[in-house]
């Protein structure tokens, strides 16, 4: 077989296609529309909230969640450094400043005890705190029994970047169910797609409608368009909806591919000193999204952009670890508080094919390129 293989292409199929079709020959083409009522109602349920606010993506779900909770120009947002750059530049759309945190060094998520030492260092330097946004980091969800407790004793609100985590689960609830609201990501590479898309997550009825509000252009109810304050172009087409109401459907297995794909990366590098798969062992709450692994050149002989290198000689894509907020240039001003873990995973880690659309050929291949980068060497 040949033919690049890719990281996480999209997994869509006749379902999706006959989903779509139906939407288009409803005659509900623009923006908003019956599947997207369906889709926000079906995701809701699935993760056991109240509302869900279908927007264009998962930066706007940030971005409308964060002015929802009142962070304005100024204030302090905290997240983690390890993480994509949507989560951070969400934060500099509202005129916040991002603060970044390090995370711990098996899972990548944001580590709780330098949150709590964040949080007291800037409420003794007078900085106002807004929000804080933990991230779900690549299909494991943030240890939010330990963050959340933390977050009310200084009285400031979670917003969680469940963009990569949707289908996990954490203490036994669903990832997208914490803290004061949740943001999800339907992107094509994402565990179910809407192409683009995502979505707002919450409890919380009046943030549901001020999302939703602020998503719409800041139109108010009047025949002719009226605005009183500056609103986005966020909602999600009905078209995209049906498409990821078809994908909500297979969520399930399609995590249950990766499970396995995971497994089979698992079960090949056991027995190879110096290489483990990022996130622990214990597999049972990620959703999978993404396998990686963490090699220790020190023990291998060969780095993590070695290997990376190797697969790509074979049309193989990989792709290290997110680099960290404050290593990049846009953010090299950005105040932080690091344990040096990020940057240790970003240098040590490596992104291994892992979507559910992989056949079992692509995924041998995939696995027979790693035995031959192995036995070269040695």
């Amino acid at each position: 077989m040949t033919g690049r293989i890719l990281m996480s292409s999209p997994d869509v199929g006749e379902l999706e296609e006959s989903y779509l079709v139906a939407a288009f020959r409803s005659g509900w083409i623009a923006p908003l529309g019956p599947d997207v009522d369906a889709f926000e109602r079906e995701i809701a349920d699935r993760v056991g909230v109240a509302h869900a606010a279908a927007l264009s993506s998962g930066t706007a779900a940030l971005h409308l969640g964060l002015l929802g909770l009142g962070v304005e120009p100024g204030d302090v947002v905290i997240t983690a450094t390890l993480t994509f750059a949507a989560t951070a530049n969400a934060i500099t759309y509202t005129g916040a400043r991002p603060f970044f945190v390090d995370c711990d060094a098996e899972t990548g998520n944001l580590d709780p005890d330098l949150l709590e030492q964040a949080l007291g260092d800037l409420r003794e330097a007078g900085e106002r705190v807004t929000a804080i946004v933990p991230v779900d980091l690549l299909g494991k969800a943030a240890d939010y029994t330990r963050i959340l407790p933390i977050a009310d004793r200084f009285g400031v609100p979670v917003l969680a970047d469940a963009a990569e985590s949707l289908g996990a689960s954490h203490a036994g609830r669903a990832a997208g169910s914490f803290g004061a609201a949740s943001a999800i990501s339907f992107n094509g590479n994402k565990i179910m797609t809407t192409s683009g898309g995502g979505m707002l997550l919450t409890d919380d009825a009046s943030l549901a409608e001020r999302t939703r509000y602020l998503a719409t252009q800041a139109r108010r109810p009047a025949l002719h368009y009226e605005h009183t304050e500056v609103g986005y172009n966020y909602r999600l087409s009905n078209l995209l909806a049906a498409v990821g109401r078809a994908q909500l459907t297979r969520l399930d297995s399609m995590i249950a591919r990766r499970r396995t794909i995971r497994e089979q990366y698992r079960a090949f590098f056991a027995s190879i000193d110096g290489v483990e798969i990022f996130g622990g062992r214990d597999d049972a709450q990620d959703n999978c999204w993404l396998s990686s692994v963490v090699v220790d050149s020190a023990v291998t002989g060969w780095s993590a952009r070695d290997l990376s290198a190797a697969l790509a000689g074979d049309d193989i894509e990989s792709r290290p670890l997110w680099k960290p907020m404050h290593l990049q240039p846009v953010f090299a001003d950005a105040p932080s508080l690091l344990n040096g873990n990020a940057q240790r995973l970003f240098e040590s880690g490596v992104t291994l094919p892992s979507g559910s659309a992989l056949s079992d050929e692509q995924v041998d291949r995939v696995v027979q390129a790693l035995e031959r980068f192995i036995a070269a060497r040695g």
